[in-house]
């Protein structure tokens, strides 16, 4: 790539950002009927693929601090979607299942937000390649040594 001077709408970092607000803005019309955020439904995304997680296995999951992870399940299990239960052998150890409601929801809260998605008009060809790119792109970043 040449090494020429790019404005601002010419920027990737600010393109990837602002695809990330418009769609945190979808997504908060789209969960909020069932009263979650975006950060929410992801933390129910990775327990809908396995339930009873430590807080630290969905932090890594998710590339979140257990300081920004721990007020968020305690707001999540009051709204009645997670529980949140201490190991006998080690209080330290929190582990998070889901609840009775977000198992029942699960469908529901997902086609809610999969109806968001089939308004891009992507074909699953197209969504996935960009996907791949996205996932290659982040990847690559990780790699360098900053």
């Amino acid at each position: 790539m040449d090494k020429k001077i790019r404005r601002l709408e010419e920027q990737l970092c600010f393109s990837l950002q602002t695809a990330s607000k418009q769609f945190n803005r979808m997504y908060a019309k789209a969960l909020k009927p069932f009263h979650l955020t975006y950060p929410q439904y992801l933390v129910l995304l990775v327990l809908w693929e396995h339930s009873d997680q430590r807080i630290s296995d969905i932090g890594e999951k998710l590339a979140l601090d257990t300081g920004t992870l721990t007020p968020m399940l305690k707001r999540m299990e009051k709204n009645g979607y997670i529980n949140r239960n201490r190991l006998p052998e080690d209080e330290r150890i929190v582990i998070i299942s889901l609840s009775e409601k977000a198992i029942q929801l699960e469908k529901k809260i997902y086609d809610q937000v999969e109806g968001c998605l089939t308004q891009l008009d992507f074909n699953e060809k197209n969504y996935f390649s960009l996907m791949e790119q996205i996932n290659t792109l982040s990847q690559k970043i990780n790699e360098i040594d900053y």
